[in-house]
């Protein structure tokens, strides 16, 4: 079992994940270059490496996941970390119990990192209360979804050949959709800026949040303004579970208005990729033509997932470690 010899130096400057808010430019970057060296790895034949062997890692998904919670899991594999497998539709939160008394009960299970998906926005913050693990948000409401962010951050950063130094400086990427109730919007607006790229989001004006100066993007509602001259598109899926009453005439509407159409990707630069976190919606917010498209880097971002988690979970076991010895 070979060691990665190519990893960077360093620590982060925090002690949980718990959004792209609160990390630092230097935060990302060392995210993105552990990830680099962690992708070399899930290239190899013998997929593993012992960084992390010896650690627990808890996987506490109280909402639906098939991307993030799998490439947690193979992420954590990878490391030789063991894991807990939490099912929240076979816990005792169906009996009554609550998120914090849940991580107690983990707590006393000694787990090194907790990645937590959860409906409520704030639930991961909730559980550094009780837990002693750094804790990694998997997603909590229409908050952030800090991984994601990081995964299409490297994934832009591989795609156009970029730098550190350089980071995605003079790229141009529009953000597609439903927007208001997003937490890939939020992370990326945040993320992608950090890293000095031009950000534009579109869609219907009842999918466009308030105050978006803030984030220092465009806001556009005519989606072929916003796709003008772009380098990089990310469609959006629309929110259903968060939306209480419809914001779109019909699907059919909101495709023929919003979506990416075969008529669209045409119109794009020939060095364009089309982007998407998934689920996607085809004939929704993409033409099924566009999704299978070979710009679309939709698959890598997928793959791109494990190497960058990999790097998340390494870096806060690292930070834990230099904590105990003082030397954070």
């Amino acid at each position: 079992m070979s060691q990665v010899t190519n990893l960077p130096q360093g620590t982060l400057s925090v002690s949980h994940l718990l959004g792209i808010d609160g990390l630092t430019q230097e935060d990302v970057l060392l995210i993105l270059q552990t990830a680099k060296a962690f992708s070399k790895v899930n290239d190899r034949n013998l997929k593993k490496v012992p960084f992390l062997r010896g650690h627990t890692v808890a996987n506490l998904f109280f909402e639906a996941s098939t991307r993030t919670r799998t490439s947690f899991e193979l992420a954590a594999k990878r490391l030789s970390a063991d894991t807990i497998q939490f099912n929240a539709s076979t816990s005792s939160l169906k009996k009554g119990e609550t998120l914090l008394d849940t991580g107690r009960t983990l707590e006393a299970m000694n787990p090194n990192l907790v990645v937590v998906r959860h409906s409520q926005a704030g639930a991961p913050q909730m559980l550094t209360q009780v837990m002693t693990g750094a804790i990694i948000n998997a997603g909590d409401g229409a908050h952030e979804h800090p991984t994601q962010a990081l995964l299409d951050a490297f994934t832009l950063m591989s795609h156009f050949d970029r730098s550190s130094e350089e980071g995605l400086k003079g790229l141009k990427i529009a953000i597609i959709g439903d927007i208001a109730h997003s937490r890939v919007a939020r992370s990326n607006m945040l993320c992608l800026r950090l890293l000095g790229a031009e950000v534009r989001v579109a869609g219907p004006g009842t999918m466009l949040p308030q105050a978006l100066e803030q984030y220092g993007v465009a806001a556009f509602t005519d989606v072929d303004e916003a796709l003008e001259s772009v380098d990089a598109v990310m469609m959006l899926r629309i929110q259903k579970e968060r939306i209480a009453e419809p914001l779109m005439a019909s699907e059919r509407e909101y495709f023929r208005h919003f979506g990416l159409t075969v008529k669209r990707l045409a119109k794009l630069p020939e060095h364009a990729i089309v982007m998407h976190p998934g689920p996607m919606n085809r004939g929704v917010e993409i033409a099924p033509q566009v999704a299978d498209d070979p710009r679309s880097v939709i698959l890598q971002q997928a793959e791109n997932g494990i190497a960058v988690r990999m790097a998340v979970l390494y870096l806060l076991a690292l930070g834990q470690q230099n904590e105990h010895r003082g030397t954070r």
